[in-house]
């Protein structure tokens, strides 16, 4: 017998990986331990060769559904004498901590059925979990996984559940999360901040079902924070609800008691299907049928718009009310607009009275606050969209292997921010964390990131950031930089999107150069502009803008992101017809003001995110966004009801390909759609004319710059319709690259940035110098008022 050593590192630990060891060891007849340590799952035991080489096959084909390996070797070591077989638990002394974590998981078949079997000791326990499910990385404290190191320690298993726990034919064998009611988490409601109304499991849920039937709100803490849940059929609650939550526009999301249901009501292709019942759980956004009015309040939850996003119950709390009310349930973060989600008992208490009428409680800490994650599925190629990454996906990102020894932070955006970690070989990207502009958002960021640090031991050698002097997260990587005494690196945003859609398609490395197409909102480029309407050429690891969508004004600070109107204003100047179609959007004075401010403006952009708006406004679907993205997405259904009755088939685009140069012409384009507009044309055609248009240059400019590859990242393709038009119009042409596993929206600029810094990837831009020293003190004022 000789002495043998297997190291699994991934996503190994609280996916029971342990008790699957356990049994193959003592079916083989080997002995050893199998533990859990920093640098992953480590397994030392004695064998032959050859029983060695089957045990290290074995472990590999029977790995745990909820496992996710990065690498598996096995070597021989030192010999060592080993009486039996254990599972070890004992403080580590000191091992690079190099594990990844597993994303909380939704609740699993068996765990649902015994929830509902009145014969089952857990039967109708809201906190109900096994080895394959329940949370995880919302309640770890610090590595590696064990019960100790989670909120489950202060709950001492009771003798029932400690028999399960060291049972090796039970699942639940070396289940950290192992509770029950006698010995578990337990529920609390109250009417008021010191007004208990219900304190036992059963009593609090009877009461919650007895509180929605009577039209209530009601905040309930889920695994990653509060939840805001009401009757999503009763339109006066909804309206209270959007009322004191000051979220007059903003769709809610829907929690539905099970998929059978969802059927019913919506139209759905496999796809969404899959990702309904996925162990992640998100909200998936779907198109509702007739029918569905019947049982929703379709206007309410998402006025203007054809698209609700809907969920089934991810944990066993969230399945009992749902199922107990057995009808759709509102279901939205409990926060106040703007503000990320509570997570924290004391603020539950102290805040969400001024929201719900109840509040329901439990004694289980969250360490790590989420959202829940949200899907899309494009309806005619079935593109999946994720729009936020969060629980049941966050935080390891097994797609992207780091492939420098540095430990890199890098710190994101503003907007739909989060942050990236390069540590000992492997990448996390945080869950969504809000936006920049709100202290309570900013201080999450700062406790996760602050977590993180503490979690693995993080000594950064490289910060990284965005270029924008003026958001929270730039200040931070400046403060962060300064502590650590290292390097700080800062990255164009536009740049940063790039490399994060090449880094997940493997293009980084790619030989044949690669058109980047870029379009967002804002982001503050090299040039002390505001782009956001990009066009990229990647080769050998140089990235070149090589054409833009020409430059308008940008006034009145970030007043022209929250007004369409204002956006028009800009894109289209103010003479002619645009003066004619935009001069009853404003008051007189209001109308003096801005036409003396676009006679000197200090801000120039490429926004291809601004022009959407313009366009929404012009056609008269939104003048004030009461949310980001509003305008855009009443844009998206017109184009959509067009195409509906129509197809994709256009005659003519606001584009004359043969005059489309390097910089394209905003104004041209906005006349164009102008004189549409004055010729009566349907609304919906020149909606859908407008996205027709934007594909017909992504084409043009790859012909352009000779690239055969295109890769798109930015905001504006969160549009499900234009990444349909574009894959339809250019399949076979050219080949086509989008997000896969993160969100084209700003949440990837961390990893982008991590990407970009680790490569050693170059801007061919030569004007590239620190922002602070390109900028002046009033031009970073001017800038900090558009960071929207």
């Amino acid at each position: 017998m000789e002495t043998f050593h297997i190291h699994i590192n991934g996503i190994v630990q609280g996916v029971g990986f342990r008790p699957l060891i356990y049994n193959l060891a003592n079916k083989m007849k080997l002995t050893g331990f199998v533990k859990n340590n920093s640098n992953g799952l480590n397994i030392f035991f004695n064998a032959t060769r050859l029983q060695a080489s089957v045990f290290f096959e074995q472990i590999k084909l029977k790995t745990p559904p909820m496992a996710k390996i990065i690498s598996c070797k096995l070597i021989q070591v030192n010999q060592r004498a080993f009486a039996g077989f254990f599972i070890l638990v004992e403080e580590e002394i000191d091992f690079k901590k190099e594990v990844m974590l597993s994303p909380d998981l939704c609740m699993c078949p068996s765990c649902r059925t015994e929830l509902l079997d009145v014969k089952n000791r857990r039967y109708r326990y809201p906190f109900i979990t096994c080895t394959h499910c329940g949370p995880r990385y919302s309640m770890i404290k610090k590595l590696p996984y064990e019960r100790h190191s989670t909120t489950m320690e202060p709950f001492g298993q009771c003798d029932s559940c400690l028999a399960e726990y060291t049972d090796v034919n039970n699942r639940r064998f070396f289940s950290q999360t192992n509770s029950c009611s006698s010995c578990g988490v337990t529920l609390r409601m109250y009417q008021k901040q010191s007004t208990i109304i219900a304190n036992t499991n059963e009593a609090v849920l009877s009461r919650i079902n007895e509180c929605l039937e009577q039209g209530k709100i009601i905040a309930v803490k889920g695994i990653g924070g509060y939840l805001l849940l009401c009757d999503a059929g009763n339109t006066a609650v909804i309206r209270q609800l959007r009322e004191r939550k000051f979220r007059p526009s903003k769709p809610f999301a829907v929690l539905y008691p099970g998929l059978y249901m969802v059927s019913d009501d919506f139209r759905l292709i496999e796809t969404e299907t899959k990702l309904l019942e996925s162990t992640a759980a998100p909200i998936v956004l779907l198109q509702p049928n007739d029918k569905a009015c019947d049982r929703l309040a379709v206007n309410e939850i998402a006025p203007g718009l054809n698209r609700v996003g809907v969920m089934i119950p991810s944990n066993p709390l969230l399945y009992l009310i749902a199922n107990d009310f057995g009808r759709p349930l509102v279901a939205t973060s409990a926060n106040i607009s703007g503000s990320p989600i509570i997570y924290l008992d004391d603020d539950a208490l102290g805040t969400l009275f001024a929201i719900a009428d109840y509040v329901v409680t439990h004694n289980r800490e969250i360490v790590i606050p989420q959202d829940d994650s949200v899907v899309q599925v494009s309806y005619y190629t079935h593109q999946s969209l994720m729009l936020r990454r969060s629980r049941g996906y966050a935080p390891s990102f097994l797609h992207y292997p780091a492939t420098a020894e540095n430990c890199i932070i890098a710190t994101g955006a503003y907007l739909k921010s989060s942050f990236a970690v390069a540590v000992n070989g492997n990448v996390f990207i945080s869950q969504f964390l809000g936006s920049g502009e709100s202290f309570e958002s900013q201080l999450m960021y700062k406790n996760t990131l602050n977590h993180w640090l503490q979690l693995y031991s993080i000594n950064p050698q490289i910060i990284v950031a965005d270029r924008h002097p003026g958001y929270f997260s730039s200040q931070l990587a400046k403060e962060l930089s300064g502590h650590y005494k290292t390097t700080l690196k800062v990255v164009q945003h536009h740049e940063a999107h790039f490399a994060a859609v090449l880094a997940e398609n493997n293009l980084i490395q790619q030989r044949e150069p690669v058109l980047g197409v870029i379009w967002d909102g804002t982001g503050l480029g090299t040039d002390g502009n505001i782009w956001g309407g990009e066009f990229f050429r990647y080769d050998k690891k140089q990235v070149e803008r090589v054409a833009q969508f020409d430059y308008f004004p940008t006034i009145a600070g970030d007043k022209t992101a929250l007004e369409p109107r204002l956006a028009a204003l800009c894109a289209c100047g103010s003479t002619g017809l645009a003066s004619d179609m935009l001069k009853n959007k404003f008051t007189a004075v209001e109308w003096t003001n801005y036409q003396a401010l676009l006679k000197n403006p200090k801000l120039f952009t490429s926004s291809v995110g601004r022009i959407f708006d313009a366009v929404a406004s012009l056609l008269g679907l939104c003048d004030r966004q009461s949310f980001e993205g509003e305008a855009a997405m009443y844009l998206q259904v017109l184009a959509e009801k067009y195409v509906a009755e129509n197809g994709f088939e256009m005659s003519e685009s606001f584009f004359d390909d043969e005059k489309t140069n390097s910089k394209i012409s905003t104004a041209a384009f906005m006349q164009a759609i102008l004189v549409d507009l004055e010729a009566g044309k349907p609304q919906s055609y020149i909606a859908a004319k407008f996205l027709y248009s934007l594909v017909c240059v992504v084409g043009t400019m790859a012909n352009r710059f000779n690239c055969a590859r295109i890769a798109f990242s930015g905001g504006v393709f969160q549009n499900a319709l234009l990444i349909d038009w574009v894959k339809i119009k250019y399949a076979g042409l050219y080949q086509l690259y989008f997000h896969i596993n993160l969100s084209p929206n700003d949440e990837n600029i961390s990893f982008g940035q991590l990407v970009y810094a680790e490569n050693g990837l170059k801007s061919a831009d030569l004007t590239c110098k620190s922002v602070e020293q390109k900028f002046t003190k009033q031009n970073i004022q001017n800038l900090s008022e558009v960071a929207l």
